[in-house]
């Protein structure tokens, strides 16, 4: 069966698939473009990764501890894709994705472990990783555009718990949990937020046709970036 994040990916590949979706501003003069094709690649890439790969599956959590960022949108979207649970905080989970592997998962048992370097043009992690640490930069790449799910997700089931305690379906992902937009919006996201009002924001835009700027906190927001990137309503 298809769930709301399916239909967002076919939403996001079809149609004005070479305009910007997700725009990202990042340290050291970081800009990086995501088309609506090009996010969909990335995504479908993440998800074989974790399939293939980690043997996820529908109903197994991955969680991401990451700040708001490209790769923890792309890591997201192609959890929800598979039909997983997003965990953001010290939840348990079966996956983790984190920017610091060496630091351990804090006593904490998982299947399995992503590396997940930051740097727009880190090719694989900067140094060695511990034993069956998965590089994500190095090991998603190889892996193919078009994603086919072994298993159906359903929509009844988990797709994240909000800070505030509340569980949001599957079904429920693009009507409860994102933010309501106006259609075709060109909107700034903070990431300094972090990363579940990133989320919420980003498909509520995507959800109604619309694409993302998100900005590294390191970042000042100009007039000169707003101008660029015709982000309406800051």
């Amino acid at each position: 069966m298809s769930i709301p994040a399916i239909d967002l990916m076919t939403a996001l590949r079809s149609g004005h698939s070479t305009s910007p979706r997700l725009t990202w501003y990042g340290p050291d003069s970081e800009r990086v473009e995501l088309s609506g094709r090009v996010l969909d690649n990335w995504v479908a890439k993440t998800s074989n990764l974790l399939q293939d790969e980690l043997d996820a599956e529908p109903g197994l959590r991955l969680r991401l501890d990451l700040p708001a960022h490209w790769k923890s949108m792309v890591l997201a979207l192609a959890a929800w894709q598979l039909g997983m649970e997003v965990v953001l905080d010290s939840g348990d989970a079966e996956l983790l994705a984190t920017q610091s592997p060496e630091a351990g998962s804090g006593g904490a048992a998982f299947d399995a472990v992503i590396a997940v370097p930051l740097p727009a043009l880190a090719m694989r992690w900067p140094g060695d990783l511990p034993p069956g640490v998965v590089d994500f930069a190095a090991d998603v790449r190889s892996h193919g555009d078009v994603f086919m799910a072994h298993q159906d997700p359903e929509g009844s089931q988990r797709a994240i718990v909000s800070a505030a305690g509340t569980a949001h379906t599957h079904s429920e992902l693009l009507e409860g949990f994102a933010a309501t937009h106006d259609t075709g919006v060109r909107l700034l996201v903070r990431a300094g937020e972090g990363l579940e009002e990133a989320l919420v924001q980003s498909l509520g835009a995507w959800h109604n046709g619309g694409s993302v700027v998100l900005v590294h906190p390191d970042v000042s927001v100009t007039e000169k970036l707003l101008n660029d990137e015709r982000v309406q309503g800051d």
